[in-house]
């Protein structure tokens, strides 16, 4: 496992420049009240270069492919209380670099590996103080210039570079990413299944209920942590889009709406289901569900090499547009065609978001949405909302081992005008993609995502 976190290094060493070096530390732990902290988790870029997960530690790599890893001391007392650390002296072996320091030796070191060298990396508004610690750093390099030092003079955003090597993701991420996948597509059916059970038992069920069961799902199965905080929202709560598991009531005739995946091993998953808490779709329920259904096939048949980030959302909002004047959403007589519903954004009164975002070691994460070799821009137009002046610039062309998820949604709060037995029905379904070079495998579908496989599952 040593050999991928290196010949990423290898890989990143080659981008610096004659004369770059680049510095990546981890997260800092945090404390959470008085003497507590909250758990801890590694900094995402630091971690893919080392797959090390211990606080405290920072990497340094020259572009000549030499690494130096500081990181905590070995402390029997500490360790009694906190676990075992790995130690600078047997980091070199575990972990392939070149050197390894206490990282209580970082100030003292970094300004003589910085010396002599031309351009300094590091990742820019990343880590709060990081850049005040560089030009401290610089500072004292500056101090032995009529030693010979000579100070880079140049400083560049490390980010860059990181974010364009993590869009793509490897066999080694990939294989990761289905296993977290499938883990969170079991916690899905097992909360759809309870919240059916107990609802026929007569139980009372409340979001907190069917959130248990997700977290039960993601560790008994070896997840480390949650993705993201859990959006368990049942009834009207659906239709508040990063609404948080709370204590409300799950009703029999109500859609749930669940938006949770876990973390495995440093990667995300990230799934949203809706569904009928007893188990069967009411008529409108069902209407706008197979609505949403068709957008998301849609998008996910724009899902492929070759096609732009842009045309995913696209082909979802079209779906979306046509059938809120098919439904009565919106009226045909006052916003015209669905084109017009388009270019007006009159859409955005039921569907506010994007339709999907990069997911990988963060779910939402690091990676332009900008193709790079275009940067535009090629138009401008004032949003017909906000009034806003809105630049675009060509969008992100899609590439094997890219992935990101595919969540159209539908939103229905009461207003004048909407048909009343659709008020209050927040629906999205959401899939993790892998982008292949004749579509997209679908990794998450693990959990049922047609209405009548959903019924059955919760039937059972």
């Amino acid at each position: 496992m040593t050999c991928v976190y290196a010949q990423r290094r290898a890989l990143l060493a080659a981008q610096l420049g004659a004369g770059g070096v680049a510095i990546i530390p981890t997260a800092p732990e945090r404390a959470r009240n008085r003497d507590t902290g909250y758990l801890y988790r590694h900094d995402s870029y630091f971690y893919y270069l080392t797959g090390f997960s211990e606080p405290n530690a920072c990497l340094v790599l020259g572009a000549d492919g030499t690494s130096v890893l500081f990181c905590q001391p070995k402390d029997l007392e500490r360790e009694i209380w906190d676990g075992i650390r790995l130690g600078p002296e047997a980091a070199v072996a575990e972990l392939g670099v070149s050197q390894a320091y206490s990282c209580t030796e970082l100030d003292a070191r970094l300004p003589r590996l910085l010396e002599n060298r031309e351009r300094v990396w590091f990742p820019f508004a990343t880590h709060e103080g990081l850049a005040a610690r560089v030009e401290a750093w610089l500072g004292q390099v500056k101090g032995r210039v009529r030693f010979g030092a000579q100070c880079p003079a140049e400083q560049a955003d490390l980010c860059a570079l990181l974010d364009e090597m993590r869009l793509v993701k490897d066999a080694h991420e990939i294989a990761i990413l289905r296993r977290a996948a499938a883990i969170s597509a079991r916690a899905h059916m097992r909360a759809m299944q309870r919240s059916a059970r107990m609802l026929r038992a007569g139980q009372e069920v409340r979001e907190y209920h069917l959130d248990a069961e997700l977290l039960h799902e993601f560790r008994q199965q070896g997840s480390q942590y949650v993705a993201y905080g859990s959006i368990v929202a049942a009834g009207a709560n659906a239709c508040v889009l990063h609404y948080q598991a709370d204590k409300a009531p799950v009703r029999a005739g109500e859609l749930v709406l669940i938006d949770a995946g876990c973390e495995l091993d440093g990667y995300a998953s990230d799934i949203t289901r809706t569904f009928p808490a007893d188990g069967r779709f009411t008529g409108p329920q069902r209407t706008l569900y197979d609505l949403v259904l068709a957008s998301q096939k849609a998008a996910v048949a724009t899902t492929r090499a070759g096609a732009r980030f842009d045309d995913v959302h696209d082909a979802a909002v079209a779906v979306l547009a046509q059938g809120m004047l098919d439904l009565g959403l919106l009226d045909r007589s006052k916003y015209g065609s669905a084109q017009d519903v388009i270019e007006s954004r009159a859409y955005f009164q039921f569907y506010m978001h994007r339709t999907g975002h990069w997911m990988g070691m963060d779910v939402h994460d690091c990676g332009s949405y900008v193709e790079p070799g275009e940067p535009g821009p090629d138009s401008e137009r004032r949003d017909p909302l906000s009034g806003e002046l809105i630049i675009h610039r060509p969008s992100r062309i899609l590439r094997p081992g890219m992935v990101t998820t595919i969540e159209p949604g539908i939103y229905v709060r009461p207003a004048p005008g909407v048909p009343e037995p659709f008020h209050n029905i927040g629906i999205r379904i959401e899939d993790d993609a892998v982008v292949t070079e004749t579509g997209c495998e679908l990794i998450t579908r693990g959990v049922p995502v047609e209405a009548d496989e959903i019924e059955a599952l919760m039937r059972d």
